[in-house]
């Protein structure tokens, strides 16, 4: 079985922890994980002024693909700028038509509304973003902490980065691998 592949789209504002996170957590069960500069490959502030530095630019990492998943992280203006970009609604539009999986956390989901992605699916966001993300009535709404539906993953906010991780983990690699991976994290039950 060749290795699942991950992108990870990085873009100024982004949530800290809901990109390192899930990119430490499915690079700890082998999915080769690409971490995408939306503005190119020069170093992103985040929301907390936390540097990142990315693979390759979104431009380069599309040109790598396809990818298994695509990962949208949060934070406000990252999310705007998610949704603001032709490049990611293309990179989505290819990964739902493709029937791949998608998975969003905090504000990111945001960016599938803006974009027409996964119409009528169940959907959480963070709390903060749930009036946006209902505008239109184009999803339904979880208050779960990680909401999977068909290839669909959204989660709600920073306390919620390991379970989204693993959830897509899980989707990816199965529960065998997702467990492993959990052990040695010591979290909380």
């Amino acid at each position: 079985m060749a290795a699942k592949r991950a992108m990870v789209i990085l873009a100024k504002g982004a949530e800290e922890m809901e990109t390192v996170i899930p990119v430490d957590i499915m690079r700890r069960a082998g999915i080769s994980v690409t971490v995408a500069g939306l503005s190119g490959k020069e170093p992103v502030q985040c929301s907390r002024d936390v540097l990142l530095c990315p693979d390759a630019s979104l431009e380069e990492a599309r040109k790598q693909g396809p990818y298994d998943v695509v990962v949208l992280p949060g934070g406000n203006l990252g999310a705007q700028n998610l949704s603001e970009s032709s490049a990611v609604k293309d990179v989505l539009k290819d990964q739902e038509s493709s029937k791949r999986l998608i998975a969003a956390i905090c504000a990111g989901p945001t960016a599938l509304l803006a974009h027409g992605i996964a119409y009528g699916s169940r959907v959480t966001t963070h709390p903060l973003a749930r009036d946006k993300m209902m505008t239109g009535d184009h999803y339904k709404y979880s208050e779960s902490r990680v909401e999977k539906d068909g290839n669909l993953i959204t989660s709600r906010g920073p306390g919620t980065s390991f379970e989204f991780a693993l959830a897509i983990v899980e989707a990816l690699m199965g529960k065998e691998v997702a467990d492993r991976v959990k052990a040695p994290l010591v979290l909380k039950d």
